[in-house]
């Protein structure tokens, strides 16, 4: 078996004595409409693919909502990752520094959340047209008419200028679309379902794009940036995978119309799952094999679960979780030791593959193994 890295305490504790010097940094001036502030930006960078992050931090003007309108935990993360992905199409992370929104408020969001409210529902309500901000379709009366439109993400990237301050240089905006609508025919009462077709799903994404695009439009500070809109389309509550994005368009500076629709061919899978068995045969084989080795050690075990995310058609992530039960650390760290040679044995190197290894006492194991990475890099948990 190859040589494994095992990462333990004392050597997190050699490495916190080696981590990279965060003092070193740059200090910039930030333009805003109303006044210069004073900006960080850390000269580190956890990767080159990733964006630094303007300091001190500045919540979103929106924070909080998103964990209320996303269904799982699963579309939450990817929401937010995938919507820095889709900016890497357009904002360079090497030119282009991230920070979260900060021009799209929290009352303005949850308006256009709700429905578009009829001449006779303004009434009743007694309020103005101005006010009808809803971006959802009116209630026709019937409880199954979808609500497309779930959350409202906003992104914001900025660039240095030839004066050495940063300015905004470009927002993106995530527009989380149900493919499952929720509703209740009593107040308090059960449960029901409407699952959104996802021609129908993303037809009224792009019309509430347009929307969008033309409300940012009317705000001072977005009257002259470029603009990205994308659309995620949001897994159902008991899904274990999350949605993905599966198309965004640009605005350039000051126009008020998206451009062509650019498809993102990305997907989540479990395996196992007749999803996978159906579309990548090869890749579930494998998962099948490592899958079988495992039960090896553990006989009458058969717990693993991984999710596949492919870009492309090509597998590029899969994360694999197996819960079980030890009944001491030296049986874990054997157990650890054997499924980092299995991972070696049966997934190509070109996939980036990390396993947590659990039990009823929390994590006991993370195997990790970059892309085009020789050998894994092993922690056992103390």
């Amino acid at each position: 078996m190859k040589k494994i890295i095992m990462l333990s305490l004392s050597l997190i504790l050699l490495l916190t004595g080696c981590a990279p010097n965060f003092n070193k940094q740059e200090e910039v001036v930030q333009d805003t409409e109303d006044a210069k502030e004073k900006a960080i930006i850390p000269n580190y960078k956890i990767s080159d693919n990733d964006y630094q992050t303007i300091l001190p931090f500045k919540p979103s003007k929106s924070r909080g909502l998103v964990v209320n309108n996303i269904n799982s935990k699963y579309n939450l993360s990817e929401f937010e990752t995938g919507l820095m992905r889709v900016a890497k199409n357009t904002f360079d992370p090497d030119k282009y520094v991230f920070q979260e929104g900060q021009f799209i408020e929290s009352e303005q969001i949850k308006g256009w959340l709700n429905r578009k409210y009829t001449a006779e529902q303004l009434k009743e309500k007694k309020m103005k047209e101005e006010e009808n901000i809803g971006l959802n379709p009116a209630d026709d009366g019937k409880e199954e008419t979808p609500k497309y439109l779930a959350h409202v993400l906003e992104h914001d990237y900025y660039v240095k200028n030839d004066e050495g301050k940063y300015k905004l240089g470009g927002v993106v905006v995530g527009l989380a679309l149900n493919s499952v609508y929720y509703y209740q025919k009593v107040k308090f009462g059960a449960w029901y379902e409407t699952k959104i077709p996802h021609a129908e799903l993303e037809k009224e994404g792009k019309r509430v794009a347009d929307e969008v695009l033309n409300r940012l439009r009317k705000m001072d500070d977005l009257k002259d940036v470029p603009i990205t809109i994308a659309l995620f389309e949001q897994q159902s509550r008991t899904s274990v995978v999350p949605g993905t994005f599966f198309t965004y368009a640009n605005a350039e500076k000051g126009s008020a119309n998206l451009g062509g629709w650019e498809k993102i061919k990305e997907e989540y899978l479990q395996f196992p799952s007749t999803e996978a068995s159906e579309s990548h045969r090869d890749d579930l084989n494998a998962f099948l094999n490592f899958k079988q080795d495992v039960e090896v050690y553990f006989p009458n075990f058969n717990g693993v679960i991984g999710k596949a995310f492919y870009a492309d058609g090509q597998l590029k992530q899969l994360n694999i979780s197996i819960p079980i039960q030890f009944y001491g650390k030296a049986e874990a760290v054997g157990f650890t030791q054997y499924v980092t040679g299995l991972v070696v044995k049966h997934f190509p190197a070109y996939i980036s593959v990390q396993v947590e290894v659990s039990s009823v006492n929390g994590p006991e194991g993370l195997i990790v193994r970059k892309a085009d990475q020789n050998e894994p890099f092993v922690h056992i948990y103390q």
